[in-house]
């Protein structure tokens, strides 16, 4: 049912816990499941130099907060911006349809998390920092899906 790689980060996550400090943190959950995501970053000179994560949820859930820090650490943000769900679950050789809504709470904390990082330093967020609705997995209607 589970890949390797899914397996893997659920059991052994990578960047767990939070950052003091961080220069953005970003949150999100989804109300059907229960899942929720919370990301912290710390950029210097526009790079993610640490990047920790806090997921009450799932091992799909964890599994890809975990496989997303390790995506981004290190990126420019404007690279980071580019994560998506679907690379998310590439990078974890798939998921079960039922957990793909595991994958756009991994992508928008990473943005949620970044667009909080933006608004503190005075720069516009001009990219989207909810769900659009794009995989229905979770159930929620498309409107209930952009609300969280």
């Amino acid at each position: 049912m589970y890949s390797e790689k899914v397996m893997d980060h659920f059991a052994n996550p990578r960047n767990v816990g939070e950052i003091e400090n961080a220069d953005g943190i970003g949150e999100v959950g989804n109300a059907k499941c229960g899942d929720i995501m919370k990301i912290f970053l710390k950029i210097e000179n526009d790079i993610i130099t640490d990047i920790k994560f806090k997921t009450f949820g799932c091992g799909a859930a964890i599994a890809t907060s975990s496989i997303a820090t390790e995506m981004i650490l290190g990126k420019p943000v404007k690279e980071a911006l580019k994560l998506t769900n679907k690379a998310v679950v590439s990078a974890l050789d798939g998921l079960p349809p039922a957990k793909l809504h595991c994958s756009v709470l991994a992508e928008e904390a990473v943005k949620s998390a970044i667009a909080d990082y933006y608004r503190r330093n005075n720069m516009p967020v001009d990219f989207q920092t909810g769900c659009d609705g794009c995989c229905s997995e979770c159930g929620a209607s498309e409107e209930e899906n952009r609300s969280h």
